[in-house]
């Protein structure tokens, strides 16, 4: 690889982004972020959890979509809701075909399988040899496996987005950006604290995604096509709104298909090849949902009925397009500030690399407006804006690029790097003080919140209870998670109160 330059302060300087000396020592400091950080993993489930890894564990441990178990083993909160006083499932989320009602998705089981199946050998193995362990799938061995597979999925998400920016932006820049985007995002607390949850699994299929399209951009063989068929039916099986991402792949089309029509017309062999190509791609994909299709029928009776709400009843006649962004009821920006910037990087982009740039601003804003629709487009109980961690790649790539327009206000770029260290730094510790918040209801987990009120604890209360609550997190967590599931119950039943 050759050598690439890049501006600051109006000098041109030689990016070490593919120099051969030192190519892996970025994504090797990452690596080591990611193991003295892997502590953090929480081994809990709960919310929305319970409804993903309930796929995983009845299909594991009793062989058929029975979730009746998982309904019963639930977090607090969720049982009240689902289960009566005897213990058993409420008839009103029985479907027609009898099942119990679970409108998540079927991807996150279909990650998370193979380190079950090995925490499930292993207690097997255990248990054989004496041990009490309990090998129902709700048991530490299983939690830990989950817990560790989304904090890894989560981790390899960020290392493809490092890859996918450091090609278009100095190494620098797109290293700078993972990490602030790693720890000043709502990612954070979804690779780590709520692993059970698809978002941070989310983030790496379309970061897999982004980086393998990208990857064979210029010219993509049939193998690669069908291996894009398969990432694409992944992506869709984890996430259903992740199908907004792959507008890129319409534009692609479109641009393609246009310059063969202007070049030699509809009965050229290119075009016959390309649609022959599109049409494979299209197949593969719905191979590769057959799980979710299948999941659909068994418990719904149909392969189209998700369980979501109804198209009918979006919000096609008033959008959120401000409140989804600025609301203090986590709107995207308002919460996650640092975001805000990583989106005018993405618009920075379309004047340096359009060709890439412009395919993810448009995915970005056909994701944008489909959540400008949603009904629960607040994400009920979530930190941030939880539905766009899944745009972790975007805003990588984005934030490189606004971080290299800053960096052209400096004369050196040792001063550039080490002032744009500071102010990552300074929206990583917002984040994380907000976080401790939220974990702890000092803010509230669902609504607005006061941001005056979230910042004078950030100043005066934070400090005063983050090492005492540390201390609890990593050696008595299950009291504390107690705590925690004790005072959202009954802030739950607080509000129900009229």
């Amino acid at each position: 690889m050759g050598l690439r330059p890049y501006s600051c302060g109006g000098k041109l300087y030689v990016s070490s982004a593919d120099t051969q000396s030192w190519p892996r020592k970025p994504e090797r400091a990452l690596f080591i972020v990611f193991l003295l950080t892997s502590p953090l993993v929480n081994p809990w489930i709960r919310g929305d959890g319970v409804g993903y890894y309930a796929y995983a564990r009845a299909t594991l441990i009793e062989h058929r979509l029975d979730f009746t178990h998982d309904y019963q083993f639930a977090n607090q909160s969720f049982r009240d809701d689902h289960v009566d006083a005897s213990g058993e499932p409420r008839p009103e989320f029985r479907t027609r075909t009898g099942h119990l009602e679970n409108h998540f998705t079927v991807g996150p089981a279909i990650l998370w399988s193979p380190f079950l199946i090995l925490a499930h050998v292993g207690v097997l193995l255990a248990r054989a040899f004496g041990s009490s362990v309990p090998a129902n799938g709700f048991s530490a061995p299983y939690r830990f496996a989950l817990a560790l597979a989304t904090a890894l999925y989560g981790f390899l998400g960020l290392l493809l987005s490092f890859r996918l920016a450091r090609k278009y932006q100095a190494t620098l820049w797109a290293f700078l950006a993972t990490l602030g985007i790693w720890w000043g995002s709502s990612l954070l607390v979804y690779m780590y604290f709520n692993p059970a949850w698809s978002h941070a699994l989310s983030a790496f299929t379309v970061a897999l995604f982004l980086w393998y399209w990208d990857a064979t951009r210029e010219q993509r063989m049939l193998s690669q096509w069908l291996l894009l068929g398969l990432i694409v039916g992944l992506m869709l099986n984890v996430y259903y709104a992740n199908l907004m991402i792959v507008s890129v792949l319409l534009l692609e089309a479109l641009g393609q298909y246009s310059h063969i029509w202007h070049s030699h017309g509809n009965a050229s062999p290119a075009f016959s090849q390309l649609l022959a190509r599109h049409v494979a791609f299209g197949a593969v994909v719905c191979v590769a949902m057959l799980p979710t299709f299948l999941s659909r029928w068994i418990v719904y009776g149909g392969p189209f009925e998700t369980g979501y709400l109804s198209l009918k009843i979006f919000l096609w006649r008033s959008p959120v397009f401000f409140q989804l962004l600025f609301s203090a009821n986590h709107g995207l920006f308002s919460w996650t500030p640092l975001l805000a910037f990583a989106f005018f990087g993405l618009v920075l982009s379309l004047f340096q690399v359009p060709r890439v740039g412009f395919p993810l601003l448009v995915a970005s804003l056909a994701f944008y407006l489909f959540f400008s629709l949603y009904p629960d487009w607040a994400g009920i109980a979530s930190f941030g804006n939880r539905f766009f961690i899944s745009l972790t790649a975007v805003f990588i790539f984005g934030l490189a690029f606004a971080l290299e327009r800053f960096a052209s206000l400096f004369r050196r770029p040792l001063t550039a790097a080490l002032v744009s260290s500071c102010l990552l730094s300074c929206f990583a510790v917002w984040n994380l003080g907000l976080i401790y918040q939220w974990g702890t209801h000092m803010i509230p987990p669902r609504g607005k919140i006061s941001f005056s009120q979230a910042a004078y604890n950030q100043f005066h209360v934070v400090p005063a209870q983050l090492t005492g609550h540390l201390r609890a997190y990593f050696f008595r967590r299950n009291e504390l998670m107690r705590q925690i599931e004790q005072r959202d119950v009954e802030q739950l039943k607080n509000s129900a109160q009229p």
